[in-house]
Order: C-alpha cells, then sequence, then structure tokens
C-alpha cells in the first residue's frame, strides 16, 4: 500500500512518502524534490510542473501559477478582482459564479475552472509518486490547513513589493511600461523572487539585470536588505497578529511555548524570522527543512490513517477552524431560529444529532457564524432540505432526527436524517428511558434540547450534554410504546461545491486530456528519434563506421540523412507519430546493414575464440585418451574416434571460415555471422560433452575378513561372538546406553 503526503503550495510542490520505516521527499523527472505548481497549454498537449515553468515566459498567456488563491472565490469577489490587474494569464466567470481561468488550449479558447487546473497539478504530483514507489497511488493526504493564520500573507507579498518598486523605477528611466508586456512582466517576477532569495542572505546592494527586457532595451537596477524591509514594513507588520491570535486560541503565555520552529519558505527572510523571535522571547528552531516540512508531515499523517503502517503511538486532533452555525424557519415564533453546533476549535471529526419536531419538510442552512474571522467574503456553507416528512398517526408533529457532521476533511455536511415513528401499546407501563443517540460510526454524539418548546409549536431542538444531575425527580412511569425509524432522503446543495454531474464531467475531460498528453509524447518521442537518428548516423559515417559502408552507399545514406533533417525543420516539423515511424524505418533500411557490419567485426573474434578454446579442450582429452590416460580408460574407442571426427571437422570449417572471412572486405556482409559460429560451438559441445564426461563406474569390493573370522579362534583368546555377548552383558549392567558392537565401512572405489 502506497502512503504519501502532498504539499501543494503557492508557488511549488513536494512529494513525500513513508517507506523504509521513515519519511522521505521524493524526486520528480528532472531529480528535483521541488515541482513548481504551474500548468502551461499547448495547441497540442499541457505541460505540468517544471516543463511548465520552462514556458512562463514563451508562452506567459496560457502558463499559469499562483491559482491557488482563487479556490472557493466568486469571480465578483474583490479579492480576486484586485488580483486582476497584475496577473499575465486572463481570469474568468464560470457559470456556476466562481473564478475559472482562460487559456489557449488544442488551439481554441477554454475556461477552467480552479477545480481542474489543481486537479491537472494533482495528477502531476500522483505520476511522481507513482515512479518513485513503483507502485499506483490512490490515497493520499493534501495540505490545505492553519489554527491561526493570515491567509492572504504569505512569500508571493514580497515579491509584489519588488516588482511594484521596479515598475515605477524602469517607468522613470526608460520610460518603459512593464504592465503592458506581459511577457516582461513575467520575467520581472522571476528576476525579483531571486533577488528576494539573495537579499535573504545578503545585505548589500544587489543587482537586478535583465538583457532585451522590452523594445530592446537593457534594464538595471539595485537593491538592499534595508530598502527591502522598509517597503514591506506594513506586510510585516502582519506577522504578528495570527501569532496573538494562536496564544489567545490555545489559552497559553508566551513562557509557556518551549519552543518554536518555523517553516515555509518566506521564513528565512531575516525580518520575519526577527519579528517572530521577538515576538515568542526566545531563539528560533529550524531543525526541519523549511520547505518539505509540511509534505513530510502530511505523509506521516498519512501513515498514521494507513493499516498497512504501524506508527508509534501518539494522536492529531483536527479543530474546526471557523464556528458553523445552522439555521432554520420557525413555524411557531414566525421567524428564523439558529444554533452554534460547531464552536471554533471544535475537535475534527465530529458528528451531532439534532431533533425537530416537523409536519412536513424542511430546510436547514449551514453557515460560518463569524464572518469576521473568514478569509472569504460569503459565510453561506450550504442548504441542506429534509423531505419527505409526514406527521404522526394522530396528526401531531414527528419527531425528525438530523445528523450533522464535520468529516476528517474537515468537511460539514448533514449526513443523515430518519423520522420516528410512534406506536403506542397497550402493554404494562414501564420506567420512563432518557434517550441515547448512537453514532453508527462510534463517534460521539450529541442531541440538542436545552431549550425545550412545547408540542403545539411544533418543533423542538433537544440538547442532552451527558451531565448527570443529582436532584433530579425520580423517574415517571410511562405506557410503554413502539418506535418505527424511517430513513430520510436529504437534498444536499453546498455553496460553490461541483454537482455530481459537473464533477464526473471534470473527470472525463481530465482523462481525455491526460490521454492528449500521453499521445502527443509519443510523438514527440518519435520525432526526437528520427533527429537523434540524423544526427548519430552522420557521425558515424565518418568515424566508426568508415570501414564498413562503401563509398557508393555512404554517399546514398548522407543524402538521406540531410533530405530527412531538412524536411524536419520544413514539412516534417508537425506530422502524425506514424509518419515519424515510417521515415525512421526507412533510414534504418539503408543504415542497419552498416551497423549490423561493425557490431558483427566486434563480435565474431569473440565467438571464433571461444570455438578455438572448445576445439582445443577435445584435442587435449583426445591425446590424454591415446596416452593411456587412467581417467578416461573407461570410455568406448568408438566414442573418442566419434569425438576426434567431430572436433576435426569443426577445426576444418573455423579455418576455412576464418580464411574466407579475411579475404572479404568490411564493406560488405561478412561470409560468415556470429549466430552461425556460436551455433557450431553448441553443435560440438552437445555432441561431445556427454562422451568427454562420462563418469567411471563404481566398483564394491568384498568385505574383509578378520584373522579369527578365517582361522578360528586364536589360543588365549574368546571368539568374537562370544567376548561381545560376554561384553554386552557386563556393559548393560553398567550402562545400557552404550553399544557393543562397531562395523566397518564398505569402501567405495571409484
Amino acid at each position: 500500500m502506497s502512503v504519501v503526503g502532498f504539499d501543494v503550495g503557492f508557488l511549488n510542490c513536494y512529494v513525500a512518502v513513508a517507506r523504509a520505516g521513515g519519511i522521505e521527499t521524493v524526486a520528480n523527472e528532472y531529480s528535483d524534490r521541488c515541482t513548481p505548481a504551474c500548468v502551461s497549454f499547448g495547441p497540442r498537449n499541457r505541460s505540468i510542473g517544471a516543463a511548465a515553468k520552462s514556458q512562463v515566459v514563451t508562452n506567459c498567456k496560457n502558463t499559469v501559477q499562483g491559482f491557488k488563491k482563487f479556490h472557493g472565490r466568486a469571480f465578483s469577489d474583490p479579492y480576486v478582482q484586485s488580483l486582476k490587474e497584475n496577473m499575465v494569464y486572463d481570469i474568468a466567470q464560470m457559470p456556476s459564479g466562481t473564478t475559472g481561468i482562460k487559456v489557449m488550449y488544442m488551439e481554441e479558447e477554454k475556461v477552467f475552472s480552479i477545480e481542474q487546473v489543481t486537479a491537472m497539478l494533482l495528477t502531476k504530483l500522483k505520476e511522481t509518486a507513482e515512479n518513485a514507489l513503483k507502485k499506483p497511488v490512490a490515497d493520499c493526504v493534501v495540505s490545505v490547513l492553519a489554527t491561526a493564520c493570515d491567509p492572504l500573507l504569505g512569500g508571493k507579498d514580497f515579491d509584489e513589493v519588488v516588482v511594484k518598486h521596479f515598475c515605477e523605477e524602469f517607468g522613470k528611466k526608460y520610460k518603459l511600461d512593464v504592465k503592458s508586456k506581459p511577457r516582461a512582466l513575467v520575467r520581472l517576477y522571476q528576476e525579483s523572487e531571486k533577488l528576494k532569495k539573495l537579499m535573504s542572505a545578503n545585505s548589500s546592494d544587489l543587482p537586478l539585470n535583465i538583457e532585451c527586457f522590452m523594445n530592446d532595451i537593457d534594464v538595471t537596477g539595485k537593491m538592499n536588505r534595508a530598502q527591502f524591509e522598509e517597503m514591506c514594513a506594513d506586510i510585516l507588520a502582519r506577522v504578528e497578529p495570527p501569532l496573538q491570535s494562536l496564544l489567545e486560541q490555545a489559552k497559553l503565555k508566551k513562557e509557556d511555548i518551549y519552543a518554536v520552529e518555523i517553516v515555509g519558505g518566506a521564513s528565512r527572510i531575516p525580518a520575519v524570522k526577527e519579528r517572530i523571535s521577538k515576538f515568542f522571547g526566545k531563539e528560533l528552531s529550524t531543525t526541519l527543512n523549511a520547505d518539505e516540512a509540511v509534505a513530510r508531515g502530511c505523509a506521516l499523517q498519512c501513515a498514521i490513517l494507513s493499516p498497512a503502517f504501524k506508527v508509534r503511538e501518539f494522536s492529531i486532533t483536527d479543530a474546526v477552524p471557523y464556528p458553523i452555525s445552522l439555521k432554520w424557519h420557525s413555524a411557531a415564533e414566525d421567524g428564523v431560529s439558529d444554533c452554534e453546533v460547531f464552536p471554533k476549535n471544535h475537535a475534527a471529526p465530529f458528528s451531532k444529532v439534532l431533533t425537530f419536531y416537523r409536519k412536513e419538510p424542511f430546510s436547514l442552512e449551514a453557515y460560518y457564524s463569524s464572518p469576521n474571522e473568514l478569509p472569504y467574503p460569503d459565510p453561506t456553507i450550504g442548504q441542506f432540505m429534509i423531505q419527505k416528512v409526514v406527521p404522526q398517526a394522530s396528526g401531531e408533529s414527528s419527531k425528525v432526527k438530523v445528523k450533522v457532521r464535520v468529516n476528517i476533511h474537515g468537511i460539514f455536511s448533514v449526513s443523515s436524517a430518519s423520522l420516528v415513528e410512534v406506536q403506542k401499546s397497550d402493554e404494562a407501563e414501564e420506567p420512563m428511558e432518557t434517550e441515547q443517540a448512537a453514532d453508527k460510526d462510534g463517534e460521539v454524539v450529541w442531541t440538542n434540547g436545552s431549550s425545550q418548546r412545547t408540542p403545539r409549536e411544533s418543533e423542538e431542538m433537544e440538547e442532552n450534554k451527558g451531565e448527570k444531575k443529582s436532584d433530579q425527580p425520580p423517574q415517571a412511569k410511562k405506557p410503554k410504546v413502539k418506535t418505527k425509524v424511517l430513513e430520510l432522503p436529504i437534498e444536499n446543495n453546498p455553496q460553490w461545491q461541483l454537482a455530481n454531474d459537473m464533477l464526473n464531467l471534470f473527470v472525463e475531460n481530465e482523462g481525455k486530456m491526460i490521454m492528449q498528453d500521453k499521445l502527443e509524447k509519443e510523438r514527440n518521442d518519435a520525432k526526437n528519434n528520427v533527429e537523434e537518428y540524423v544526427y548519430e548516423m552522420r557521425d558515424k559515417l565518418h568515424g566508426m563506421l568508415e570501414k564498413f559502408v562503401s563509398e557508393t552507399d555512404r554517399d546514398v545514406l548522407s543524402l538521406k540523412l540531410e533530405d530527412t533533417e531538412n524536411w524536419l525543420y520544413e514539412d516534417g516539423e508537425d506530422q502524425p507519430k506514424q509518419v515519424y515511424i515510417d521515415k525512421l524505418a526507412e533510414l534504418k533500411k539503408l543504415g542497419q546493414p552498416i551497423q549490423d557490419r561493425y557490431a558483427e567485426s566486434e563480435e565474431r573474434p569473440k565467438a571464433f575464440d571461444e570455438l578455438g578454446k572448445q576445439i582445443q579442450q577435445y584435442m587435449k582429452f583426445i591425446e590424454a585418451y591415446k596416452m593411456k590416460d587412467e581417467q578416461y580408460d573407461h570410455l568406448d574407442e568408438a566414442d573418442v574416434n566419434k569425438v576426434d571426427k567431430l572436433n576435426n571437422d569443426a577445426m576444418i570449417w573455423m579455418n576455412s571460415a576464418m580464411n574466407q572471412q579475411s579475404k572479404q572486405s568490411l564493406a560488405v556482409d561478412p561470409s560468415v555471422k556470429v549466430k552461425d559460429i556460436k551455433a557450431k560451438t553448441r553443435e560440438l559441445f552437445g555432441a561431445c560433452n556427454p562422451i568427454v564426461t562420462k563418469p567411471k563406474p563404481k566398483v564394491e569390493l568384498p568385505k574383509e575378513e578378520t584373522p579369527a573370522e578365517q582361522n578360528g579362534p586364536v589360543d588365549g583368546q574368546e571368539k568374537p561372538q562370544e567376548a561381545a555377548a560376554d561384553k554386552g552383558t557386563t556393559e548393560a549392567a553398567g550402562n545400557p546406553a552404550s553399544e557393543t558392537t562397531e562395523s566397518k565401512p564398505d569402501m567405495d572405489l571409484d
């Protein structure tokens, strides 16, 4: 089972995996552990990651990056509109009101949703993980997360300050309107990011130089760390508030903090580090890789969730970052009632059960109850319609239980609803029992009911926090009743969430684009194979292959290679895959025989040498047999003569083949091929080796007799049988386990 963590960042992504007892960050196809969060759209395919990053300048209008900030935002969001000015690519409004990205893809204008573009990036990260693990990846943990944060503050904000400064400077100094040229603006962003990183390590003046920036004008500028920090003063002032908020939520004081670990690329900026250190009043810890820590943490969380990995026992409790409330129309009060279901920092995942009394279907609206804390202007989560609610047979309101849930992903939903149908019984009375709600998932269940209303009001929300009061009156008696629980359908309308039909369409389109990318890669590979063959053969014809081709054939092939090269840069620039395959086959039809002659020339001496060694071995065997070597005295003479004849025939064949080949030009096909020589070697070995290695038969000699057995008992000596019997009797009395006789083993002679 694969265990993978993805850190999908604003500018870069990291992939970490759990294996070999630890967590490691894996490299992409460029041997780089950092993959740019970048997607580029072309006339035939997409490029994702590092390949897309290389097209930021050359294909700037169709190369998108930094799209993470558009997630969940409407196109009309003021924040989205404020970003349009500094963006190189175009954005547009989706039919659902969300933000989309407008590009030219497959020579058509397309608008992709942010979810689609993010899915493209995740597809690339998935491939990177699969290439590292050599196995498929189906589940993963993706970082999206913070307990206290400024979602609009990050490394890109510091880049924007530098870019704005040089746009103004170049406008005054060179009379250039940088923002009017997308390509120039992209190049300025790239150089500004490099300059920012250099200023983190160097406090002196640092240059910024860009050749042919705009209108064939070279531009130059400079900046130092002091200037940079002065320009970023308002951004740096936003560092402390999230830290203060964090302490307040955790109910901790600064002196309660043992250590502060900082991660993230922007944490390397000296001014940021200085402010965090000053806030907590202690030195900062940087034991983790600032860029890779989040991805590694995701992989660890994935290992904790995976049944295939055993992780040292410790728990991680996620929290609900913003308070979630429900509101509904109250028929009794002719207004709207509401209730906070999940307060801020409530543990997640978590389920709660709410009880309503209703005679007809009703709807619940979920929303974030502290809109000022949200990073988005719209606090709405979604509408949830509880359907098929009917009154009891008596006409009274039915009891409806609604289960709300924040799942492991932090997503709120109304997961189920049920109607409790009460059926009275005439049987004996029984004590009234406190209702206990049970969660099928084994999670804590909460029911709301502290503010009970009378049944006339036809609605109720009950709360039972599990508190037991000692002063409660004794339980009353009530008639025994039977209840029947009916599951109710729920119509979910979450805000901004993709409908199932749209999600399926996006998945289908992504599959088509993946296939198109694959086909285009295969087409480009076929084209590159032709180009590589042209350059390789042209060099070899005047190098290592020169002796193996005639003058005429060299001229013909050289002309064909030259024509193919010209074709590649003219009509062959954009052809189907099969055309390149056929073109390569035409070239190999002329070039392969030459390469085969070279390969034969390299391998033929080795093959003849192996055959010669085989012949020499059998010649030594025949000589030893003729010298009456006892090692071979068990062999039949006819068999040895057979070996002699086969060996002589092989030697004659080899000498003839070598003489014939030595008289032949290297520029023509060889008279004898390596495969023929190897076949002759195998033939000789197969026919002769069983005879040469035939083993000697084993001979058994009769068992030697002792003198007593040959001539009878010796004077003064007992018969062996009697002695053995007496000995056995004596030893049996003293040591029952001792042996009484020994036998001498037979000897085998080879």
